[in-house]
């Protein structure tokens, strides 16, 4: 599986996403940090205005007024208490200490002696039912991960010590559910709109692939849409222009090869007509021969030139029965064609792969010792046709080289041994104009497979 998209859709959608998300994961980040600074600073504040408010009327009520104000006052985050004894020298605590002392002196209505004994963190393990009575009063009370608990002593005028223990309870340090599923929301409202915008923009794109891939199979396809933005739209006309340029070449192609054939030909009609004039001689054979040999080079080239160039309508046709008559006409020539396998109808120029098909069964009867084996495989994308003879085989560095026109592994000219070069050329280039490919592979125990591929589009 694979967990990066090969498409262009899919790697921009991505790339929009996920930067669009790292920014919002980044931004919300520095957010909550701040906002996490911005939140301990008020509380700090907060606690020494309150602990410098309740000393500065502590310090002013009459001493038998101040039990009944310490309770009071005793309510969360701060409790008080005016039984524990001064303790001389306090703690050194670093500058977080000494901070909160002076904030707490700054709030004062007059300089008193202050001294802040611990802060720490208290955990929630230790908030739990079960724990001593400091941990369980209502000021530690707090179901946050973390309370920061600062324990403070101050002297009255009088000298009387009030010890105030002041609960901070700490911002948790994970993200909150409903921010996280904001940023989920927001991906995928981002998702949705970057996938219908990246959309609308390469649509064109596939379509001008897809046009191209078809391109071979059908010069008469309709034209692309020339919409889009500017350089998908430029696009789009050159493959339109393109596509009437082609079409123009092969129909003026068409009709020159029309010409030459009627040309070619016309003289060796005459010559057959001379020669029905001339005595039955060995001479006359030879000619008759020489004629037929010509007649044969001038229609194999000429099919060769048609054969990429068809305009031939493709339809539905039945490959089993394509094959069952081409094994016929062979095995009336003399072979035995044994023919395997079925397939679904195949969407193809009929004549231009009768030709094909009817070459390579040709070529195998005639190289292969009579015994042709056709074989018919139906995939879900393609169907292949091997055909497959018993012959002396080709060398495999020759395989490629027997395409090229005129190219032929027999010494002879002869039509009987070595033909006119031209079968296998043929064969590859009417495969190719439906999209396929011909090639040539050794059979086991001997001889020559040559396989035929058409996909089905």
């Amino acid at each position: 599986m694979r967990l990066f998209p090969r498409s262009l859709f899919g790697q921009i959608v991505l790339a929009l996403v996920a930067g669009i998300l790292v920014a919002q994961l980044a931004g919300t980040w520095l957010l909550l940090d701040d906002r996490s600074r911005f939140g301990d600073r008020l509380r700090r504040e907060y606690a020494a205005q309150r602990i410098a408010g309740i000393i500065s009327v502590l310090d002013a009520a009459p001493a038998e007024e101040r039990p009944r104000l310490v309770r009071a006052l005793s309510v969360p985050p701060t409790r008080l208490t005016l039984d524990e004894p001064w303790q001389a020298g306090g703690a050194e605590l670093g500058p977080e200490a000494s901070v909160f002392l002076q904030r707490v002196s700054r709030e004062l209505e007059r300089p008193l002696p202050l001294q802040v004994l611990s802060i720490r963190h208290v955990p929630r393990a230790e908030r739990r039912p079960g724990r001593d009575t400091e941990r369980q009063d209502r000021h530690m009370r707090h179901d946050g991960p973390l309370v920061l608990l600062a324990v403070t002593q101050a002297r009255l005028g009088d000298g009387t010590v009030v010890t105030f223990r002041h609960a901070l309870p700490q911002p948790p340090s994970d993200w909150p559910l409903r921010l996280l599923g904001l940023l989920a929301l927001r991906a995928i409202v981002v998702a949705l709109l970057s996938g219908w915008a990246v959309r609308r923009l390469t649509r064109p794109l596939a379509s001008l692939a897809n046009a191209a891939d078809g391109l071979a199979r059908n010069l008469d396809q309709k034209p692309l849409d020339e919409k889009g933005p500017q350089e998908v739209a430029r696009a789009a006309r050159s493959f339109n222009a393109m596509q009437r340029s082609l079409k123009a070449y092969l129909e003026t192609r068409a009709q020159a090869l029309a010409g030459v054939s009627h040309d070619l030909r016309l003289p060796l009609t005459r010559l057959r007509l001379r020669l029905e004039q001339l005595p039955e001689n060995d001479a006359r054979a030879a000619m008759q021969r020489d004629i037929e040999e010509m007649d044969a080079m001038v229609g194999g080239t000429l099919d060769y030139l048609r054969a990429g160039a068809d305009t031939e309508q493709a339809v539905k046709l039945n490959l089993v029965a394509l094959l069952e008559g081409l094994a016929e006409d062979a095995e009336a020539a003399g072979a035995k064609v044994s023919l395997h396998g079925t397939a679904a109808p195949l969407t193809a120029r009929p004549q231009a792969l009768r030709r094909c098909l009817a070459n390579l069964i040709d070529n195998a009867r005639r190289y292969g010792g009579g015994a042709v084996d056709v074989t018919l495989v139906d995939n879900a994308s393609s169907v292949e046709i091997r055909i497959e003879d018993r012959g002396a085989g080709i060398p495999a560095e020759e395989r490629e080289r027997v395409f090229e026109p005129y190219v032929r592994l027999e010494a002879s000219r002869a039509r009987h041994t070595g033909g006119t070069g031209l079968g296998l050329a043929i064969a590859r280039a009417v495969a190719r104009a439906h999209g396929g490919e011909v090639a040539l592979a050794g059979r086991a125990g001997g001889g020559t497979a040559a396989v035929v591929t058409l996909p089905r589009r």
